[in-house]
């Protein structure tokens, strides 16, 4: 079920107040049982059969019952505490349309001081364990469940942007919560989505772009035409959660394969011959 601001907007803080609960349980659960539940929300138990069924048919809390009568966040939950909590730190005022969606991540529009994106991350939503064993920062051992390991994803993309604006062309970080982060609006259109005029010009700014980047200790480690926007006069670098540091042990090779990347759709698309060994020789110079 799509993400609804209206379903936000209708939470009660009672119905806040268990997906808070739920949350917290989740850390040493995967079901959070019915009986525990009732421990940590002073409701009587009407009450709050009640307000998980509404959280149920809002798509927030998922019901198993079997081997007991368990709970669980999914996602749109997970979002609603995120947003209501950066609705509360007055960061967000209204949810906008859905502008994007990925393999692990969903975006919106929205508003706050000013038109702003929001980034929701989806770790794992299709494959959860390829993804603990190939995402060198999640933890390696421990309960955690996937909507956790969101979390992770989103604090990295964070701090990469932090590091890198505003000398490397990306989207302002805004703010953080969760697995939500919130990032300036850059009123662009995927790379290989435009018409370009003069692609020399912007394959230079691609390139020195990431050039800046690796002196200041980060490769992407994911970079496409798909990942870079472009609006009639400059580039933009967005999708950074799997960055690495220029230390990593395959650091060079990912660079590598960033270059290979850009340079290949680039060739492609406009017929511009360039060496990756001259760029990768420059870039990491």
């Amino acid at each position: 079920m799509p993400l609804s601001a209206e379903h936000i907007r209708s939470l009660k803080k009672l119905d806040v107040k268990i997906l808070l609960a739920i949350e917290r349980l989740m850390r040493t659960s995967e079901w959070v049982p019915l009986e525990l539940l009732k421990a940590h929300i002073d409701l009587s138990e009407g009450e709050l059969t009640y307000r998980l069924g509404r959280l149920i048919e809002m798509d927030m809390v998922r019901f198993t019952p079997l081997p007991y009568e368990g709970y669980a966040l999914v996602f749109t939950g997970y979002d609603a505490l995120a947003l209501t909590t950066l609705a509360a730190r007055g960061t967000l005022k209204a949810l906008g349309p859905q502008i994007g969606v990925g393999k692990e991540s969903i975006v919106y529009e929205g508003l706050g001081l000013g038109p702003l994106v929001l980034k929701l991350h989806r770790v794992g939503q299709r494959s959860f364990r390829s993804v603990r064993v190939n995402r060198g920062y999640l933890p390696e051992r421990g309960h955690m469940p996937r909507i956790f390991a969101s979390i992770y994803s989103a604090a990295r993309e964070y701090e990469a942007l932090k590091r890198l604006h505003p000398e490397v062309s990306v989207p302002l970080p805004i703010d953080r919560n969760r697995h939500v982060v919130v990032i300036s609006l850059f009123d662009g259109a995927p790379l290989h989505r435009c018409a370009l005029d003069e692609p020399e010009e912007v394959l230079d700014s691609i390139l020195r772009n990431v050039r800046i980047a690796f002196r200041k200790g980060i490769i992407h480690g994911d970079l496409s035409e798909f990942n870079v926007m472009w609006d009639g006069e400059r580039v933009c670098l967005i999708d950074w959660p799997q960055w690495v540091g220029t230390e990593h042990p395959d650091g060079m090779l990912l660079l590598r394969r960033d270059l290979e990347n850009i340079l290949a759709f680039f060739h492609r698309k406009y017929r511009i011959g360039i060496s990756v060994e001259e760029m990768l020789a420059e870039v990491a110079e």
